[in-house]
Formats: C-alpha cells, structure tokens, sequence
C-alpha cells in the first residue's frame, strides 16, 4: 500500500485527540480506508493501466474513476454483475503485481515526499545558506537514488 495502515490508523488516532469525537472517529475511519484504496487503484491504473486490455481498462476506469456501481457497468457492457466484479478483481491483482515487481509508484511517492522536502526548504527563511545547500545535495542525491 501506498500508505501502510499502521501509519494511517497513527493518523486517525493524532486526529481522533485533537478534535474529534469517539463516536463520530469509528464512523469515518472506514470511509477513509476505502478512498485510500480508491486512491492507491487511481495510482496503480495511472502507471500500469497501458498493460491491461481494453476491455480491461474500460470497465477499471468505470468502477475506479467513474464510480459507476457493478450493476450499471454490467448492463452497458451486457455481462453480469459477477463477471464486472471478478474483472475488477483481476485487474486489481494484475496491477498489484505489476507494482510488487516494479515498484514505480513508490519509487514516485518517494521521490515526491523528497520534492515537498526541497519546497519546504526553500520556504524556510531560517536557514542558513550552508544547511540549505547541504540538504538540497542530501535530497537530491536520495532522488537520484530512486531514479
């Protein structure tokens, strides 16, 4: 996963004390686990997607990024419920596959975690000209290792 859950419940959990309450924390903890699903699919779909087929794709992106329900997706393309469920299935496996052997997208993430680095860096007015040279060459030299 993109985020593992033990750093995603850390996050509810921080939240959970600053302002929420119990009640109202256990109701939108697994709303926020399936949009960290649908999110990581969006991911996977992004770097991998070309691999699929066709018919593959076009059902993926219509249970992903059109949010259409398996029933409306199994009618337009006159197959069953069933079989738009197994295909998405499939195709979530492919692309896991692809992503273990691969690990494009969290190379990226990486790489961007490093760039939102470099900008808070540059916002910093604090620092002096010598740290800020020193930890751009430090996370740039960590970009270039994902690279």
């Amino acid at each position: 996963m993109i985020i593992e859950l033990a750093e995603l419940l850390q996050i509810f959990i921080d939240v959970k004390e600053k302002c929420l309450t119990s009640i109202f924390f256990c109701s939108i903890l697994p709303k926020v686990i399936v949009m960290e699903k649908i999110v990581e699919q969006g991911f996977l779909y992004d770097f991998y997607g070309e691999l699929l087929t066709e018919h593959q794709k076009k059902i993926y992106e219509d249970v992903v990024y059109n949010d259409l329900s398996l029933t409306e997706i199994a009618r337009e393309n006159g197959i069953s419920r069933q079989g738009v469920h197994d295909l998405v299935r499939r195709c979530n496996h492919i692309l896991q596959e692809y992503e273990d052997k691969l690990h494009l997208v969290a190379r990226f993430m990486e790489v961007k975690k490093n760039v939102g680095q470099l900008q808070k860096l540059v916002d910093d007015t604090e620092i002096t000209r010598e740290e800020l040279i020193q930890k751009v060459s430090s996370i740039s030299h960590q970009i270039l290792e994902e690279l």
